[in-house]
């Protein structure tokens, strides 16, 4: 069955402002709107790293929940970025884009997506994780990054569809969409069986 004919008289709601999230929920053929709710993006410290994705994934749902009908699906998502145990935010400024990208090139991290899908009494979520792997980028290449794509919005400081990745990416073990912000695959099958 195409998820097309499973989606049909259904509204689909993502509750996201990644233009990188829109740009692939198009591509997967899906007609949604965009609806976003303020949400508490806070977590305790000692959430594991895949729980934590989850956690704020999950209030992002919340906030939809006097909203949902049977006929609306709500997808949230968060990205987290993590070098071993340590959780790379969004970077606050210049200076903390620079020392994310500095503490990530040459090493493995990992990116973990957290997805969501609801409708009324119902909630389906689960989590991707992908090694990414940089190539040794010298200073001068970060400045440059951070200078002119000024990455502020994303977690560990890039997003991989940029300059960054294409000069700079090695491998990826896992899903490149995952890394993107929304790992396609695992979202088109887990609406299949929603």
């Amino acid at each position: 069955m195409l998820l097309n004919e499973k989606l049909a008289g259904k509204q689909i709601i993502l509750a996201s402002q990644s233009p990188r999230r829109h740009e692939l929920l198009t591509l997967m053929g899906i007609p949604f709107e965009v609806i976003v709710k303020p949400t508490n993006e806070s977590f305790n410290p000692d959430l594991k790293r895949e729980a934590v994705a989850l956690h704020i994934a999950k209030n992002k749902a919340a906030a939809f929940a006097p909203f949902q009908d049977a006929n609306t699906y709500i997808i949230t998502a968060d990205t987290i970025v993590c070098l071993d145990d340590d959780i790379l935010n969004k970077p606050a400024d210049n200076a903390e884009a620079l020392m994310m990208l500095k503490k990530i090139q040459g090493r493995k991290h990992t990116v973990i997506t957290a997805v969501t899908i609801n409708t009324a009494g119902k909630q389906v979520a689960f989590f991707v994780s992908s090694d990414v792997y940089f190539k040794p980028l010298d200073e001068e290449q970060i400045a440059y990054y951070v200078n002119t794509y000024k990455p502020f919005d994303k977690a560990g400081a890039y997003g991989i569809q940029e300059w960054i990745g294409i000069v700079g990416l090695e491998r990826i073990d896992g899903s490149y969409t995952n890394v993107m912000g929304l790992p396609t695959t695992q979202l088109y099958d887990a609406l299949l069986r929603f």
